[in-house]
C-alpha cells in the first residue's frame, strides 16, 4: 500500500506565488504519470498540470505560463509551482500518481487535498 501527501497550500494575495509539495510513500517500483487537479467549490474537480515519466508534460489553457509542474524521482515528489495566482486559482489541490508497485501490480493513488486560497 501507498500513501500520497500534499503539502504547501494556504491564503495568499492576487499575484502571489505557492509550491505544492505532492510525497508518495510506500510500495512504489515506479511513478509514471504525475497530476495536479483541483476542484473549487460547486465546480467539478479540473487537471491543472501532469507529468509524464520521460519529460511530457501538459497544463490547463487557464494555468498556462504560471504554474509548473515538476519532479523528483529520488524522492517521490511532485511539485506544482504557482506564480501570478488569481482569485479563480482558490480550489482544494489534489495530488494523483500512477505507477507500479514493487509487486509489480499497477497503482491509481490520489492525495486528500490542500487548500488554496487567493485573496486580498
Amino acid at each position: 500500500q501507498a500513501q500520497v501527501v500534499e503539502s504547501g497550500g494556504g491564503l495568499v494575495q492576487p499575484g502571489g506565488s505557492l509550491r505544492l509539495s505532492c510525497v508518495a510513500s510506500g510500495s512504489i517500483r515506479s511513478i509514471d504519470i504525475t497530476g495536479w487537479y483541483r476542484q473549487a467549490p460547486g465546480k467539478q474537480r479540473e487537471l491543472v498540470a501532469n507529468s509524464i515519466s520521460g519529460g511530457s508534460t501538459d497544463y490547463a489553457d487557464s494555468v498556462k505560463g504560471r504554474f509548473t509542474i515538476s519532479r523528483d524521482n529520488a524522492e517521490n515528489t511532485v511539485y506544482l509551482q504557482m506564480n501570478s495566482l488569481k482569485p479563480e486559482d482558490t480550489a482544494v489541490y489534489y495530488c494523483n500518481v500512477r505507477g507500479v508497485t514493487r509487486s509489480f501490480r499497477g497503482y491509481d493513488y490520489w492525495g486528500r487535498g490542500t487548500q488554496v486560497t487567493v485573496s486580498s
